[in-house]
């Protein structure tokens, strides 16, 4: 990435966690929320990762989001339980909510939690990962304001709504898919805006629903799928609504706060997620599920490439070499983010 600054991991968590903490976020609210960017940080996840502490810092203080939430948890029933996140920070009841998950799912096979009253969780596949590093499953969901549209529509109707999967590996780092049912996430947009980069075509269009690659343009982003197979990403998206809003009383999509700061910044959004870990020992049992996972992977990486210095991957896999790099070479940091975090 071009006109980035390369900072080391734990100095970049130290500013994170100081611009947080000043801006009134409790200690808990602030570990959480650091552990969640700088997952994505050091995963290639740039438009979840550091520069997203300067709109956190700026909602704590308008009171958007509340600095020192009272997370509770309602157990509904053997298997499923709902969070109330009090209007704080996504990351905080994310992670929380996913613990619960996996403490329900090590009762009873498999845990859900609902979650309401939350806020934007930055990139889903940290928590997903609690899970597979518990020996579980984890899937994760949230919806968020509309800016995608609908497959043939011309407005923006659903959210981001990214859907997360960790899968654990024996002896490998876990099996990880996080994915936008959009064709890239909004703040990609507006990295690439910070950067003054032209966008891939195909992924986002002006206020009349029109394609554009100008990223001072884009109004809204279309469907995973793109052009002709939008109706995929669309329907993704809206499974996301039903589960993360629908399912738990959260706001939907469309009626949402946007959480840019140009909108109303003193009102909470009440963004919905879901949460379910999986116990593999059991359904098929936790050794076999190891050997068929460790099968399964071995095949997938072996098929012949098209390209002979692009090996096939599973997902997971860049973010994880991305991350053994980003250890060596530091982490790039967009001159804006630098500049909030280091002055």
């Amino acid at each position: 990435m071009n006109d980035t600054i390369l900072v080391n991991a734990q100095t970049l968590a130290s500013r994170v966690t100081a611009v947080l903490l000043d801006a009134g976020a409790s200690p808990d609210s602030t570990a959480a929320t650091t552990d969640a960017l700088m997952h994505a940080s050091r995963t290639g996840i740039d438009s979840h990762g550091a520069r997203l502490a300067a709109h956190y810092a700026a909602m704590l203080r308008e009171g958007r989001l509340n600095p020192a939430p009272r997370l509770t948890v309602r157990r509904t029933a053997p298997a499923t339980a709902m969070l109330d996140a009090d209007d704080g920070l996504g990351h905080y009841a994310c992670y929380r909510a996913m613990d619960t998950a996996i403490e329900i799912a090590a009762e009873t096979g498999l845990g859900a939690v609902g979650i309401v009253r939350s806020s934007h969780c930055g990139a889903a596949g940290a928590y997903a990962l609690k899970a597979a590093q518990a020996g579980m499953i984890g899937i994760i969901t949230s919806n968020s304001d509309a800016n995608v549209t609908l497959f043939g529509g011309t407005l923006p109707f659903h959210g981001t709504n990214p859907i997360a999967v960790a899968a654990p590996v024996s002896g490998q780092a876990p099996w990880l898919l996080d994915i936008a049912t959009s064709s890239i996430p909004f703040n990609r947009v507006r990295l690439y805006r910070s950067l003054n980069h032209a966008l891939p075509a195909g992924v986002a269009a002006d206020m009349d629903g029109h394609e554009t690659t100008n990223p001072h343009e884009a109004q809204m982003l279309m469907p995973l799928g793109g052009p002709e197979y939008g109706f995929k990403g669309a329907a993704l998206a809206g499974l996301v609504t039903i589960l993360s809003a629908v399912l738990t009383g959260a706001t939907t999509d469309p009626n949402m706060i946007p959480m840019t700061e140009t909108h109303d910044c003193g009102t909470a959004r009440n963004v919905g997620q879901f949460c379910l870990a999986l116990d593999p020992a059991r359904f098929i049992g936790r050794a076999a599920f190891e050997r068929a996972m460790a099968d399964y992977l071995w095949q997938l990486r072996a098929v012949p490439p098209t390209q002979a210095d692009s090996p096939v991957m599973a997902p997971g896999d860049r973010e994880w070499k991305t991350a053994e790099r980003r250890a060596i070479e530091g982490i790039p940091v967009d001159p804006d983010t630098y500049r909030f975090l280091f002055g």
